[in-house]
């Protein structure tokens, strides 16, 4: 079973591998097994929050494969709660890069532990996987938020820098799952903070360590000290290694697409002629900044999309450099200041808008389904 999670943290580019990933995975055996670091997950998620796919698109092929909802539910739950975030975000835009809820408390630094960063914790499961992290790309849910947890609650850190750390190096990097779940996890913007002690991540993790600083009961936590490990933080300089700019040829008669790090669906008005732009904005990076390995992989599933053409600039320089005028681009927060025409991204339902939390939304969504 590990040897094949391991080979599923390999993520092809390559648009009909993707297509074979989404038509095996097991939306049944994923709500049994999904918080084991070996449970059947889709790692489909690098592949969304590129734009690739869409969250309705995955639905939709499972419902063709036959699969009746009520066994898959807890798959298109967490489907959903993707799309949840992403209505945050449209919502709150900025103010999901402060304490949405709570103001995180306490806080000690802004930066993180530098022993977090150096995979140094003393805690195995979480070393190894952060090691694996930086070679993948990848972190399993569950590992997401055990660091959070240990990142905010346990060495005080505020939550925003080791978000930033950790959407670096995911090649699923999406801003408002990767914010809002690190806000949630630090009590930021749920009721609650969130914990795991050591028999919680030996359990999932399938380790057996004890005499850690997890190793404690839930009870501990509130008035738990800062271990000495986790003391020495840092803010570390996050840069963005962009592609260097290529020529580019315009044809003045055809309308312009935009596809960017968030949209690069090789479906998209696929059988129009069309100016194919990707688009990579210093500004952008420079806010949300990203590895080469992010930049690689996003390279890389672009190619997916015939005669696409790089620019590493602004959008407004684009649009005056080639005196641009019938543009099209697909919605998204970052996308406020981009002039044309808009479209709609797939969403699973037709709920919109802000709720306070997943389970009023969650809510609204299943009376959409079908069973």
């Amino acid at each position: 079973m590990q040897n094949e999670t391991n080979t599923k943290m390999h993520f092809p580019t390559e648009f009909n591998v993707i297509l074979d990933r989404i038509a095996t995975i097991d939306p049944v055996h994923y709500g049994k097994t999904r918080n084991y670091i070996d449970g059947s997950v889709s790692y489909l998620s690098p592949y969304i929050s590129r734009g690739v796919i869409s969250t309705k698109f995955v639905y939709h092929e499972l419902l063709k494969r036959g699969f009746h909802p009520s066994p898959i539910l807890k798959f298109i739950q967490e489907l959903t709660w993707r799309d949840y975030w992403q209505q945050v975000w449209i919502t709150k835009q900025e103010a999901i890069n402060e304490d949405l809820k709570h103001t995180q408390t306490p806080v000690i630094t802004n930066g993180i532990s530098q022993n977090l960063v150096n995979a140094n914790t003393g805690i195995e499961a979480i070393d190894n996987s952060i090691e694996q992290f930086y070679k993948t790309g990848y972190l399993h849910n569950h590992l997401r938020m055990y660091i959070a947890s240990i990142s905010c609650n346990i060495g005080q850190n505020h939550w925003m820098h080791p978000a930033k750390w950790m959407y670096y190096h995911l090649l699923d990097a999406d801003w408002a799952s990767n914010a809002l779940s690190w806000q949630w996890v630090a009590g930021a913007n749920s009721n609650k903070k969130y914990h795991a002690n050591q028999e919680n991540i030996n359990n999932f993790c399938y380790t057996n360590q004890i005499d850690t600083f997890l190793d404690v009961s839930y009870d501990d936590f509130e008035n738990l000290s800062i271990p000495e490990i986790l003391i020495p933080s840092e803010v570390l300089e996050l840069k963005t290694p962009l592609p260097e700019q290529e020529n580019i040829t315009i044809d003045e008669k055809q309308p312009t697409l935009i596809y960017n790090f968030y949209n690069l669906d090789p479906l998209w008005k696929k059988e129009s002629p069309a100016n194919r732009i990707l688009l990579l904005e210093p500004s952008h990076f420079e806010k949300y900044p990203i590895s080469q390995k992010t930049i690689d992989f996003l390279i890389g599933l672009s190619k997916n999309i015939e005669d696409i053409q790089l620019f590493v600039g602004e959008f407004n320089t684009l649009k005056n450099t080639y005196n641009l005028e019938n543009i099209h681009y697909k919605e998204h927060p970052l996308n406020k200041h981009y002039q044309g025409i808009e479209d709609q991204r797939d969403w699973m339902f037709s709920v919109k808008g802000f709720y306070p939390s997943f389970f009023a939304f969650w809510k609204k969504c299943k009376k959409e389904i079908t069973f």
